[in-house]
C-alpha cells in the first residue's frame, strides 16, 4: 500500500486514527476488501472513513480526463469517490464512499478504469483536453461521415457511462409505506432536533427523518459545547427524550428526497444496505410516501470548494469534510495540511487537526483583514497565516504533494503538504423548497443562495435557511417546531435551549479565482465528476451560453450524479464574472426531485415480474374456467374468449354459435371491465358537459346516454355511456382499454383547469360486476331475477333506460337497458362478491330459454355487425367526423377538444371516413390492417385512400364484413374498392357502405 506516497502496511495505516471518534466502535474490528486488498475498519464506519484510516487517498478516476481523484466531502454530496459495491447480482455502481456504511465482508472494487486504479490507461485523456472542451461532443466527430458507425460510435459508448450494472435479476425485497404526521423534520442536526423536541412536547405528530445512521448532524462533525458538554452528547440526549414521547418517530438513513403536492414528501429508507444479505422477507430499502401538515426543512448545508489550478489532486478535501473524519470517525486525513478558507468556519478545521496530531503548515485566509479566530488558530498551532493569499497551484501525481501559495505581496512559496482542507463557505441545502418552482434568492451577506418561497406548509431552519451558528440554529429550529405544532391546533411551551458559546461565520465574499490566475495556469475544476474547468465555463459564455440552464447542458456542469451539490454555485459565479453580471442576476437552475439518487427497485417496490402488472381477474373467471372458456388477455385483464362446446371442430364454430344464440335466444357475458366511475356532486352535470363533446344538463334521472371524449388536440378520446341515477350522481362506463386514462383525465380536469367544480368522482370498477344479458329473451330471463315490484315492461323501463334496484329477494343491484349487440339487451350490475353466483343463476333461470354464455370474439362480431365503434376505430387517430359522429358536437356549449376539433384539415370531407365493407365475394376473406384502394390503380402508397379497423365472419350475414376508413367515405356507398392485404400478398374487391350492417333502423332494441 502506497500511504502519502511512502510503503506502509494496514497494520502502519491504521496508526491515522486518532482515537475512537463519536460514532464508531472502536473496540471491534471488521474488514472489507477494496480492489481485492483487505483492509479493516470499525463498525460505525463509512466506506470514505475506513478507506482514509488505511492510508487509501486514491478512490477513482474522473469521468472524462480520468484524472486520478480521492474522497472530497464526507456526505451524500461526494462527486468523486464513487465506488462498485459488492458482487453477482447485487452488484451495484456509482456507489457514494462518504454515505456507504462498511460491514464485515463487504467486496468493493474502484471503477471508470483500466487496467487499474493506478494506472489507467485513459488517463491519456487529459493530454487532448484542448479537444474535449465544453461541447466539444457537439464539434467533433463529424468526418468522415462513414466513421460514424464503424468507428466513433463504438468508441464513444465503450468510453461512456459509469461502473457496471449487475448482469442478474436483482434479488432484494423493496417495499412501499405510507404514514401520516402533523410535523415532518428534515434533518436531525441542531436546528432538526430543537424542532423536533418542540413540536413533539405538544403533542403533535412528528416524524424526524435523518438521512445518515447516527442522529445530530454537524454536532458529530465539530467540537461546538451545548451546556458545557460536546454537542454529540446533547444531540443523543435530544433523540432519548424524542424516543419517550409516544407519537414522535425517529426514521435514520431515511433521506426525504422531493417535495410534492398536498404535502406529501416521497423519502427513502435504507433499511438492510448496511448489511451484507437482508433478513429473510425483509426489504433492502422502503419508500415512504409521508403526508405531513406541516414540513420543517432543516436539512443543513454543502460547503463549497476553492476553485484553482490543481484542485482535484488526492488530498485535496472539504474542510468540513475533515473535521467530520476527525471528530466523528477519529480518522486524520493528513499529516502535514494546509487550510484555505474565505471564512471563520474553516478556520475551525486548524483547531481540529492539531489537536488530532497533524502539522499544520500553513493557513491560506482569502479575506483581506486578519480576523481575532485567525490570528488565534495558527498561534495555536505554529502555523504560517497568509492573509489575503491563495492558493494558485498543486503538484502531485496520485496525490497533492505540494502546494504553491501567492501571498498578497504576489510572492509564490511552494509548501510541502499531504492535506489541503479547503472552505469557500456553505450552501443551504434547500432542494426541498423549490420542488414547486420557486428559485432561491442570493443573500449577499452570506453568500449563499437561501430560499424564500416555500411550498405551502413548509419552513426552513438553521442553514437550511441561511442561519451558520449553532445558537441562531437551535434558536430558530425551535421556534419553527412551535409555530408548526401551533399550525396543527397544539398548545405549545417554549423548550429549554442549551447555552452555547459564542461562533462566528465571517464570510467575505465568492472569490471567482484567485487574484491575477487566469485559468491558463493549469486546469482548474469547478465539476469535479464530469471534469468542467474554468475554461469550459468561459467558453461556454463566450460562444453565447449565457443562460446557467444553458451552461448546465453545454459543459454538463451540474449533471453528473451529484446534480451538481458541490458545483453548481461556483459555476454560476464564474459565469456571472465571464458576463459582467451579478451573481444574483445570474440566477440558479431549476431544482428537481430526488435530492438524491432513488434506486429504480424502490420505486418499483414489489411491483415486479407479473406483479408489475398483476393479471385481473372478472369476477366470473372461476366459473368460466370451469365451463372450458379459452381466455384472453385484454389489457391487463384475462376475459373468457370463447366457451368451446363438445363437437365443435374450431374456435371460429364456436363464435358463429354464441352469435347465433344471441340474435335468437339469449346469451350472457361478462363486461365487468369496462371502467365505471361514480360521479357525484352539485355541479356534476357541468363537469359533464365539459368532458363530453355532446349535452348532459337535460338527461333526465333513470336514463342513460352515450357520450365521446376528445383529447385537447380535437381527436377522439374515449367513448362509453353514462347514466343518471339521481339528480345529482351519475355513473359513467368507458372503454376497458382506457379506464385509468379516462380517470387520470377527469383529475387533472377537476384539480387544473376547474377546480372549483363541485364534485367528487371515484372509480368504482372493482366494486361492481357488471353482466349483459343480450337477446330477444333477455327480458324473459331477468323476470326470473328480478324483485317482482320493479316493471321491466318496454313501456316502463325503455331502451337507455338506468336504474337500481333489487333482485333475489332484496339484493341492490343495478339495471342498465344497453346494448353493444343490437338486441333487446340488460347490463346488470351487482356487488362484484356476487357476480359468480349471477352468472351461475343465470345458467339456471335462462336454461329454458336456450341461454349460453359468449366471449369477447362473439361480443366483436356483434358489434361489428352494428358498427359500434371500439378500441381499433378509437385509435388516437380518428376525430368525431372520421367516426361519423361529428353532428355529435355541440355548437352551445364549450367542451374540452371543441377548438381544435374545427381545424379544417379535421373536417375536411376527404379525410378517411368510417365506413362497411362487404367483399363482392361474400367469401373472399376481409382482413384488418388491409388497405383500400381505387380499382385500377397500382398498389402505391400514393393510391392509398384508407384503411379496414376491424374485420370479422358474420354468420348472422353469412359472410365476412369489415368496418374501415375510407377518404370520401360517405359520399361513396355503394362503390366498389380494392382490398390490399399485403402480408397475405392477395387483392379482394369489396363493396363500400353503412357501417351498420344489421337493423339500421334500431327496431331489436325498442322491444
Amino acid at each position: 500500500m502506497i500511504l502519502f506516497g511512502k510503503k506502509t502496511t494496514p497494520a502502519m495505516a491504521q496508526s491515522l486514527r486518532k482515537g475512537g471518534g463519536n460514532g464508531v466502535d472502536p473496540g471491534r474490528v471488521i474488514h472489507f476488501t477494496f480492489d481485492g486488498v483487505r483492509y479493516p475498519a470499525h463498525p460505525g464506519d463509512t466506506l470514505a472513513s475506513a478507506l482514509l484510516a488505511n492510508g487509501q487517498r486514491l478512490v477513482g478516476r474522473s469521468f472524462k480526463y480520468h484524472r486520478p481523484r480521492g474522497i472530497l466531502s464526507a456526505g451524500p454530496e461526494e462527486p468523486n469517490a464513487l465506488l462498485e459495491l459488492r458482487t453477482g447480482a447485487r452488484r451495484e455502481p456509482n456507489s457514494r464512499a462518504t454515505v456507504t456504511e462498511v460491514f464485515d465482508g463487504l467486496e468493493v472494487r474502484s471503477q471508470n478504469r483500466w487496467p487499474s486504479l493506478k494506472v489507467d490507461a485513459l488517463g491519456i485523456n487529459g493530454l487532448f483536453s484542448p479537444v474535449f472542451t465544453a461541447g466539444f461532443y457537439y464539434k467533433t466527430f463529424m468526418w468522415p461521415a462513414s466513421f460514424w458507425e464503424k468507428v466513433y460510435e463504438p468508441l464513444i459508448r465503450r468510453a461512456a457511462g459509469l461502473g457496471r450494472a449487475a448482469d442478474e435479476a436483482d434479488p432484494d425485497l423493496y417495499e412501499k409505506a405510507t404514514t401520516f404526521c402533523d410535523v415532518l423534520v428534515v434533518g436531525s442536526g441542531p436546528a432538526g432536533l430543537a424542532a423536533a423536541l418542540a413540536a413533539g412536547r405538544s403533542g403533535a405528530r412528528v416524524v424526524l427523518c435523518e438521512q445518515d445512521s447516527v442522529t445530530g448532524g454537524r454536532l458529530r462533525a465539530d467540537r461546538t459545547e451545548l451546556d458545557g458538554a460536546p454537542g454529540w452528547q446533547w444531540a443523543q440526549q435530544a433523540v432519548d427524550s424524542l424516543r419517550q414521547m409516544p407519537e414522535v418517530r425517529i426514521m435514520t438513513r431515511t433521506c426525504v428526497f422531493g417535495a410534492y403536492d398536498s404535502g406529501t414528501y416521497g423519502a427513502l429508507e435504507r433499511v438492510a444496505d448496511h448489511v451484507a444479505t437482508p433478513a429473510a422477507g425483509q426489504p433492502r430499502q422502503r419508500l415512504w410516501r409521508i403526508v405531513a401538515g406541516r414540513c420543517i426543512v432543516a436539512s443543513g448545508g454543502i460547503e463549497r470548494p476553492m476553485v484553482f489550478s490543481g484542485n482535484d489532486r488526492p488530498g485535496i478535501m472539504l474542510a468540513g469534510a475533515v473535521r467530520t473524519y476527525v471528530n466523528r470517525f477519529g480518522v486524520v486525513p493528513g499529516r502535514r495540511a494546509v487550510i484555505y478558507t474565505n471564512n471563520d468556519d474553516g478556520l475551525r478545521t486548524v483547531t481540529d487537526l492539531h489537536q488530532a496530531g497533524a502539522q499544520i503548515a500553513a493557513v491560506v485566509d482569502t479575506r483581506s483583514a486578519e480576523t481575532p479566530l485567525a490570528r488565534q488558530v495558527t498561534q495555536m498551532a505554529g502555523a504560517k497565516l497568509f492573509i489575503g493569499g491563495a492558493i494558485v497551484s498543486t503538484y502531485g501525481r496520485l496525490g497533492v504533494h505540494t502546494a504553491a501559495i501567492r501571498d498578497r505581496s504576489g510572492r509564490t512559496r511552494h509548501v510541502a503538504c499531504d492535506l489541503i482542507a479547503m472552505s469557500g463557505g456553505w450552501n443551504p441545502e434547500l432542494s426541498l423548497t423549490t420542488h414547486h418552482g420557486a428559485k432561491p434568492s442570493y443573500n449577499a451577506q452570506s453568500c449563499a443562495f437561501v430560499p424564500t418561497i416555500f411550498p405551502p406548509g413548509m419552513q426552513a431552519a438553521g442553514v437550511a435557511n441561511g442561519t451558520f451558528t449553532t445558537a441562531a440554529c437551535l434558536d430558530e429550529g425551535a421556534r419553527q417546531g412551535q409555530d408548526a405544532a401551533a399550525a396543527c391546533g397544539f398548545a405549545v411551551e417554549p423548550p429549554a435551549l442549551p447555552a452555547v458559546d459564542a461562533e462566528s461565520y465571517g464570510i467575505e465574499s465568492l472569490q471567482p479565482l484567485p487574484h491575477g490566475q487566469s485559468g491558463k495556469d493549469g486546469k482548474a475544476f469547478i465539476d469535479f465528476q464530469n471534469d468542467v474547468t474554468v475554461k469550459d465555463v468561459r467558453l461556454a459564455a463566450l460562444e453565447g451560453f449565457r443562460s446557467v440552464e444553458h451552461l448546465k447542458r453545454y459543459t454538463t456542469l451540474g449533471m453528473a450524479t451529484d446534480q451538481g451539490k458541490t458545483s453548481s454555485i461556483n459555476g454560476l459565479v464564474h459565469l456571472a464574472q465571464q458576463t459582467d453580471r451579478s451573481i444574483a442576476q445570474t440566477g440558479t437552475t431549476m431544482f428537481r426531485p430526488p435530492v438524491q439518487p432513488v434506486a429504480i427497485g424502490a420505486l418499483a417496490g414489489a411491483h415486479t415480474g407479473r406483479h408489475f402488472k398483476p393479471d385481473r381477474l372478472t369476477p366470473t373467471h372461476e366459473w368460466a374456467r370451469q365451463q372450458g372458456a379459452v381466455f384472453t388477455a385484454n389489457g391487463i385483464w384475462h376475459r373468457a374468449q370463447w366457451f368451446p362446446q363438445e363437437g365443435e371442430n374450431d374456435w371460429r364454430d364456436t363464435v358463429n354459435r354464441e352469435v347465433r344464440t344471441v340474435r335468437t335466444a339469449v346469451g350472457f357475458c361478462d363486461v365487468t371491465t369496462l371502467g365505471k366511475i361514480d360521479i357525484q356532486g352539485p355541479d356534476a352535470a357541468v363537469f359533464l358537459e365539459r368532458l363530453y363533446v355532446n349535452a348532459w344538463q337535460k338527461l333526465p334521472v333513470g336514463r342513460a346516454r352515450y357520450g365521446l371524449m376528445l383529447r385537447e388536440d380535437g381527436f377522439a378520446f374515449d367513448d362509453g355511456t353514462t347514466a343518471r341515477l339521481g339528480e345529482q350522481h351519475y355513473v359513467m362506463t368507458t372503454t376497458t382499454a382506457h379506464a385509468g386514462a379516462v380517470m387520470q383525465h377527469m383529475e387533472l380536469c377537476h384539480q387544473w383547469l376547474w377546480p372549483e367544480l363541485d364534485i367528487h368522482f371515484i372509480s368504482v370498477t372493482d366494486e361492481w360486476a357488471q353482466l349483459a344479458i343480450a337477446g330477444p329473451q333477455s327480458r324473459n330471463v331477468l323476470r326470473h331475477i328480478v324483485d317482482p315490484d320493479f316493471d321491466l315492461s318496454h313501456e316502463a323501463f325503455g331502451y337507455m333506460g338506468a336504474a337500481d334496484i333489487t333482485i333475489c329477494g332484496g339484493q341492490a343491484a343495478r339495471l342498465f337497458r344497453l346494448s353493444f349487440s343490437g338486441e333487446l339487451a340488460y347490463e346488470l350490475a351487482v356487488p362484484a362478491r356476487y357476480g359468480d353466483a349471477l352468472a351461475r343463476l343465470l345458467m339456471t333461470v335462462g336454461a329454458p330459454y336456450g341461454i349460453a354464455p359468449y366471449g369477447t370474439e362473439a361480443l366483436g362480431v356483434m358489434r361489428i355487425e352494428k358498427g359500434h365503434p371500439a378500441g381499433p376505430e378509437l385509435n388516437g387517430q380518428t376525430t368525431a367526423h372520421d367516426l361519423g359522429m361529428g353532428r355529435m358536437l355541440s355548437t352551445r356549449k364549450d367542451f374540452i377538444g371543441r377548438t381544435m376539433a374545427a381545424r379544417p384539415a379535421l373536417t375536411d370531407s376527404a379525410r378517411p371516413t368510417l365506413v362497411g365493407l362487404r367483399p363482392v365475394n361474400a367469401r373472399d376473406e376481409l382482413v384488418a390492417g388491409s388497405h383500400l384502394l381505387p380499382r385500377g390503380v397500382a398498389a402505391t402508397g400514393a393510391h392509398d385512400e384508407g384503411w379496414i379497423s376491424s374485420a370479422a365472419w358474420s354468420p348472422t350475414l353469412d359472410g365476412w364484413i369489415a368496418l374501415g376508413f375510407l377518404s370520401n367515405g360517405p359520399a361513396r356507398h355503394g362503390e366498389t374498392v380494392m382490398v390490399h392485404n399485403l402480408l397475405a400478398d392477395s387483392v379482394v374487391a369489396a363493396t363500400v357502405g353503412s357501417p351498420v350492417f344489421l337493423d339500421p333502423d334500431g327496431a331489436r332494441l325498442h322491444v
